[in-house]
């Protein structure tokens, strides 16, 4: 009969962001838009780089693995979303809440190791410019691109094998708007002690060396313009920057909200918030900030255009 119960739960209720009709529906129309903005800018990105030649080069080579990343990011998450507006109750089964998991944990890690892949990237161009060639060639960039997604396809083995030594035998109902680990342990029948630290020290190390790497490059990267004597040279270096210190910000901000900061400190609501922030519109900022402060993406986009329009 235990054995009967433990397995009793074939399917989890996702509560969503808000139970408000009007609030439905306005989320609905919100959030539709942003899912399709953040596949077409990040499509755009990519077809931008395979049509433009003067973009390949290792930084926008990650920038194309990183708009993919955040279409991946964004699609794990937001449809189900989308569609917790329009019902009452939103039911995903269990395996589909471990794949929706995993996905999500999948492209998360990714886009931590392509972040500092492309703060390595910017500190040999602006330190190193000429080993650049050298330090930055085809194979390098492979093997980075390679850890990116081997270590998110590592991080996620860690917690969905940790949900999967967890029984479901009661409560089935997710405060939340998508199948995150936290309170999916909340739910279980069983207390597992590694289900909630092994997550922990595989999540927490990867946002530590990552954003380590991404620190370290950028010491380096200011202590090299602050000894440029020429004012253009300092803004030109300065400006090939922005636009990934800004992604890195925004991002890193918010992961380390919800997975650093002691859960005491905020509430399940303010969870949710700074989990619709980089899970379904940082994905959609993205392409946004890396083509209004990047002048070669703008100089590609003129190009590309004037190049339609001439052929019609």
């Amino acid at each position: 009969m235990e054995a009967e119960n433990d397995m009793m739960v074939t399917e989890f209720i996702i509560l969503g962001l808000t139970e408000d009709p009007v609030l439905c529906s306005i989320f609905f129309v919100v959030f539709l838009g942003i899912y399709v903005i953040t596949i077409l800018g990040n499509l755009s990105i990519i077809a931008l780089i395979r049509r433009s030649p003067q973009l390949h080069t290792p930084m926008y080579l990650f920038l194309s693995h990183l708009a993919f990343v955040d279409m991946g990011y964004s699609t794990s998450v937001t449809p189900i979303m989308i569609v917790s507006f329009l019902q009452k109750r939103t039911a995903i089964p269990v395996a589909g809440c471990i794949a929706q998991l995993g996905s999500d944990v999948v492209f998360g890690t990714a886009e931590c190791f392509l972040l500092a892949a492309m703060a390595y990237d910017r500190y040999v161009a602006i330190c190193s410019p000429l080993l650049y060639s050298t330090l930055m060639s085809s194979r390098v960039c492979v093997i980075l691109l390679a850890i990116s997604y081997v270590g998110g396809g590592m991080n996620a083995s860690s917690f969905t094998c940790c949900l999967l030594s967890l029984t479901f035998c009661g409560p089935n109902e997710i405060n939340h708007f998508f199948c995150d680990l936290p309170p999916l342990v909340k739910l279980s029948c069983t207390h597992i002690y590694s289900a909630e630290v092994s997550p922990a020290i595989s999540a927490g190390s990867i946002i530590v060396i990552t954003l380590f790497i991404i620190v370290v490059s950028y010491l380096y990267i200011l202590h090299a313009i602050m000894k440029m004597r020429s004012r253009e040279g300092r803004h030109k270096a300065f400006s090939t920057c922005t636009s990934h210190i800004t992604a890195v910000t925004l991002f890193y901000g918010t992961v380390t909200f919800v997975y650093v900061i002691p859960k005491s400190s905020h509430s399940p609501d303010h969870i949710k918030v700074v989990s619709v922030f980089y899970t379904v519109v940082i994905p959609m900022l993205n392409p946004v900030i890396y083509s209004l402060r990047n002048k070669e993406v703008k100089e590609a986009m003129r190009r590309v255009i004037a190049r339609t329009q001439a052929s019609f």
